[in-house]
């Protein structure tokens, strides 16, 4: 998904970047280059002659403060779809999202074509229970249109009072017609991690954003499950529609599956935006084979953990192309509670491939799809042990499945749910089956 002139923006009460992958850093840290350039003069003169034009013949007489802050904006607005100005609500909504608790719709999105363009619903929130979905274009705000309005306007006119509803008009691929939803805007606290057994022996581990404690949560996630269980034969991380988060939670995800090697390193213009990260020899996963789900919802954080595992051999990824963000955001604290957030670094693989406005590329491609079983009422529900006088299978058991075991094998089907992580435990049952026969 190309990110050339898009900006996103998180609807969670904020405007800040759930999709930003950030490192603060503290107001005694300086940043600074090792050889300051000469100030360019001719430039400076031209802002002042702009600024004075605009202070003495726009329409309206604007104080100041007002254009002193609206430059600022533009010069990091201006740099890339990440980089951005802090004021005091934003600076301080930046630090909420980054715990998990937060008001609005719960849709991560960018402006696209003059539209509000989907990038991914979040797990239990109004926009996924809804069925929003990644790609959908939002073409009007309760009927008005949003051509012609910035996304910080757009983001402005989403947000509003917990219950309050707002009906958003959507384009969607697939579909002939606009149609409309409407949402109820609520304050959203979000589970990071999920976790359940399937089919008796394989976990399932669904990160739905990176936050300052997923980490742990997904430690204490695998020994549940192990516990559950009785030992695992495998596991599946789901990353699908996880815009990211803290740079550190992907580190420490990353490293739950890892015993060695550099899971993630960065690259910059200034010292302190080159790190290297590098996994501990624990292993609470055991080793035992995985599946990573990932799709163009996967994005910053997700994609560190996608292609760590990836470059490391530890997993096979299944499912599309992810959504390509590879830049490192640090937060740069100013006077009075502002902050920048500034684009400072690029983030590589262990393998060393940057993927900016590229993605990870699964290993197995499996696109999402609805699967409908079919079955023949007049033979498949017919066999030897309907049969009147049939042999005993001497085995103890009952010669057929009882209608209530029928019934719940038919609702513990993932192929109808989601076909995705049926092919996923399909895959692991056959490596486990693989380990099992080998000589």
């Amino acid at each position: 998904m190309n990110m050339t002139h898009r900006k996103l923006w998180s609807l969670f009460g904020s405007v800040t970047l759930a999709l930003a992958l950030t490192m603060p850093v503290s107001a005694e840290e300086p940043v600074t280059e090792q050889a300051q350039p000469r100030l360019p003069l001719e430039d400076l003169r031209t802002f002042v002659e702009v600024y004075d034009r605009i202070k003495v013949a726009y329409v309206e007489q604007i104080d100041d403060k007002t254009l002193l802050e609206n430059a600022i904006r533009g010069m990091l607005s201006g740099l890339d779809p990440h980089s951005a100005y802090l004021s005091p609500d934003d600076y301080k909504d930046l630090q909420v999202n980054t715990t998990g608790e937060f008001g609005g719709l719960g849709i991560e999105v960018g402006m696209e074509d003059g539209f509000i363009k989907v990038v991914a619903p979040i797990d239990d929130t109004p926009a996924a229970k809804a069925d929003i979905q990644a790609g959908d274009l939002i073409i009007k705000l309760d009927n008005k249109p949003v051509k012609g309005l910035s996304l910080l306007e757009a983001v402005e006119k989403m947000r509003g009072k917990v219950g309050e509803p707002i009906t958003l008009t959507i384009v969607r691929e697939g579909k002939s017609a606009p149609f409309t939803i409407t949402l109820k805007r609520a304050v959203i606290k979000v589970q990071s991690v999920k976790h359940k057994i399937l089919n008796n022996k394989y976990g399932y581990l669904r990160v739905t954003q990176f936050q300052t404690s997923t980490g742990e949560e997904v430690i204490k996630s695998l020994q549940k499950l192990k516990k559950s269980a009785h030992g695992l034969n495998g596991i599946i991380l789901d990353l699908r529609n996880n815009p990211g988060g803290v740079l550190e939670a992907a580190v420490n995800v990353s490293d739950a599956f890892l015993t060695k090697g550099t899971i993630v390193y960065t690259e910059g213009r200034i010292p302190n935006s080159e790190l290297r990260f590098n996994a501990t020899a624990d292993d609470p996963s055991d080793g035992v084979p995985m599946v990573v789900l990932i799709n163009a919802g996967s994005a910053s954080a997700s994609e560190i953990v996608a292609g760590a595992l990836q470059d490391h051999k530890r997993a096979i990824i299944m499912g599309t192309d992810s959504f390509g963000k590879g830049s490192v955001q640090t937060v740069l604290p100013l006077n009075r509670d502002r902050a920048l957030k500034l684009t400072t670094a690029l983030y590589y693989t262990p393998n060393g491939r940057s993927i900016q406005a590229h993605g990870i590329s699964p290993d197995i491609r499996v696109d999402r799809a609805k699967v409908t079983k079919i079955e023949d009422d007049n033979v498949a529900s017919y066999k030897e042990a309907d049969l009147a006088r049939h042999l005993s299978n001497g085995n103890g058991k009952a010669d057929k499945p009882s209608p209530q075991e029928a019934a719940a094998k038919k609702a513990d089907d993932l192929a109808e749910k989601d076909y995705q992580v049926q092919q996923a435990l399909n895959l692991l049952k056959g490596l486990h089956i693989a380990v099992k026969t080998s000589p």
